[in-house]
């Protein structure tokens, strides 16, 4: 990996200096051409020609020109009358016009004397270049086009030698144990595939990677091409697309080129939606797009019995891609990488924590069961973040506290001490957080509350935060209901205790809105609609279920989130003193911790 970055400067040094001698020649040239082209300022007058062309022409017939002085290639000439000792300056529309017409009047007898002068040689050395410029430039563009034409730097290879192989390995890989098993009995049919044919079995031509940002997608292909003993290509699919029309295409056979003289390998395309959308009948950029998908398509169909070529890509868009990709024969397999569960984060969490310094007291099972729901990469991000912290506030080592302030700047923001709030504003947040804390408490299916804030962090003022200590897979409809009243439960409280609302639940109105949109048009938990999925593709879609389906999806949403305002103000009128007494303490202290809040409840 070094030698590879040692060549890369070298290429960027090398791509520096000829630019540099580029613009210097550039440069040059400009400099040389004005030089020779620099015009007289004495006096404009003397620049303008003395005697006519017409006249020069009637002083040839008359033979009162004494010589002619020209320089080859310049319509300037100099005139020496027969009477006159100083030259006088003229200038000729046409050159080979006036050596045609001199020409003629020597052959009819008239004596012109007439010296041609070589231009000097810089002058004709700089006229020759810059005539070849313009072919030079198409020469260029033409170099350029062919080299684009194949894939460049683009598609690296890894596994082909020791000095080009990647660090990660499965060991590197954690709470993705079914994908590691599926991808190791593919690089075991990429080591051994006598055996699999002998059982009859066919070499999978793809596998397909899907699931949310951060999950390990892209980190299961890097560890694939540490396993592997086979040669690995990695490509982006953005690597594809240029501004050329047909370059998609051709780098996608060059590709595969490439793949099949190294046969047996592994293709691996990242973030394949660039390529892989679905087919249009549009124009311009959307043809293009088309004809690269088509030769992907053509290419994943087009491998031979002995070509061991296996495409792996990963996507966290599957739904933008084209049907005609994902049939069987071009992605075979499509696994799901989904975020881990309590076990897979611990496992995670372990990975990262190897080279950090944690107290004593800290355990990795108590941070993955307050993370449920985060990625992979989320919870990397969140180690890192509290290894920073400790660090900023000159800690041994890395502290409860420090974890703590990592996951909220992760999933809230940056806390801004800062920012000056006037009193009016922060009663307001302490009644609108204190709301959604109250409400929360009594609904039955909404998680405990673990810490109340008015502290701004990130773009909100204040928040709630609530212990995520159960993977969830599936929602019911009561959940849901009791999710929109702890949402309401912010605006709610301003407008029981304040007798006023503010733009402060701008966020809470949106999530809320969306839930109970889902509810409706996907999960089909409504008993005036009943249970059908809205979810369509294209909006006349919806007209098999009558042209007023959009005014009772409009209804019913606006019901369920009628209902769950009532409610939520309901609650809070039951326990004003309750709501009075958690704000007041906000506004104190500005924090409230789960055993403080519980404490109102005592």
């Amino acid at each position: 990996m070094q030698e590879n970055d040692k060549e890369k400067k070298r290429l960027q040094k090398q791509r520096i200096l000829v630019g540099i001698a580029i613009v210097l020649a550039l440069a040059l040239a400009i400099m040389m051409w004005l030089i020779i082209n620099k015009p007289k300022v004495e006096n404009e007058e003397e620049n303008k020609p003395e005697i006519a062309y017409t006249e020069l022409i009637k002083m040839l017939d008359d033979g009162t020109i004494e010589k002619i002085e020209m320089t080859t290639g310049s319509p300037n000439l100099k005139v020496k009358l027969v009477d006159e000792e100083k030259e006088k300056k003229a200038i000729v529309p046409s050159i080979q016009a006036f050596m045609e017409l001199v020409q003629n009047k020597v052959e009819s007898g008239v004596e012109i004397n007439l010296e041609q002068k070589e231009p000097p040689v810089i002058k004709t050395i700089f006229s020759t270049f810059m005539s070849l410029i313009p072919t030079l430039l198409i020469v260029a563009l033409f170099i350029m086009l062919f080299k684009m034409q194949g894939l460049g730097e683009k598609g690296k290879v890894y596994g082909v030698d020791e000095s080009n192989k990647t660090d990660v390995t499965f060991d590197d890989v954690a709470g993705l144990d079914e994908e590691k098993n599926e991808m190791l009995e593919i690089v075991d049919f990429l080591k051994n595939p006598e055996k699999y044919k002998k059982m009859g079995a066919k070499i999978p031509r793809g596998i397909l990677l899907f699931g949310k940002p951060g999950t390990g997608k892209t980190l299961i292909a890097k560890a694939i091409a540490g396993e592997a003993s086979v040669p690995f290509i990695s490509m982006s699919g953005s690597e594809f697309i240029e501004m050329f029309a047909g370059l998609g295409a051709s780098r996608v056979r060059k590709l595969f080129e490439k793949a099949k003289k190294i046969s047996p390998c592994i293709v691996f395309i990242d973030e394949i939606d660039a390529i892989g959308e679905r087919r249009t009948n549009g124009v311009g950029a959307e043809t293009e797009n088309n004809q690269t998908l088509n030769q992907l398509l053509v290419e994943m169909d087009g491998f031979e019995s002995d070509e061991t070529v296996i495409v792996l890509a990963a996507t966290n868009r599957p739904e933008m891609l084209d049907k005609a990709l994902l049939r069987p024969g071009r992605f075979d397999r499509q696994i799901t990488i989904a975020p881990p569960d309590l076990k897979g984060r611990e496992a995670i969490l372990k990975i990262h924590a190897a080279n950090k310094k944690f107290a004593e007291d800290i355990d990795m099972a108590d941070i993955a069961g307050d993370t449920a729901g985060f990625t992979g990469a989320e919870l990397a991000n969140v180690l890192n973040e509290s290894a920073i912290i400790a660090t900023r506030h000159k800690h041994e080592v890395i502290t409860k506290q420090d974890l703590e302030d990592a996951v909220k700047k992760v999933t809230v923001g940056i806390e801004k001490h800062s920012r000056v709030m006037s009193d009016k504003d922060k009663r307001l947040t302490a009644y609108h957080e204190a709301g959604h804390a109250i409400v929360s408490k009594y609904l039955g299916t909404q998680t405990d509350v673990k810490e109340i804030s008015i502290i701004p962090r990130g773009v909100a003022g204040g928040y709630t935060m609530y212990k995520t200590n159960e993977d969830k897979y599936y929602i019911s409809k009561t959940e849901m209901e009791e999710k929109l009243v702890a949402l309401l439960g912010g605006r709610a409280a301003e407008k029981v205790a304040l007798d006023d609302i503010s733009t402060g639940a701008s966020n809470d109105l949106e999530v809320a809105t969306g839930i109970a949109k889902d509810m409706i048009t996907i999960y089909g938990m409504n008993d005036r609609l009943g249970p059908i999925s809205l979810k369509v593709d294209e909006p006349y879609e919806l007209q098999i279920f009558g042209e007023d389906i959009g005014d009772a999806v409009g209804e019913e949403i606006r019901k369920l989130i009628d209902t769950a305002y009532e409610r939520a103000q309901t609650i809070l009128i039951n326990n004003m003193e309750t709501l009075h007494l958690v704000a007041q303490r906000l506004m104190e202290k500005e924090i409230i911790s789960a055993e403080e809040f519980e404490e109102f409840f005592r």
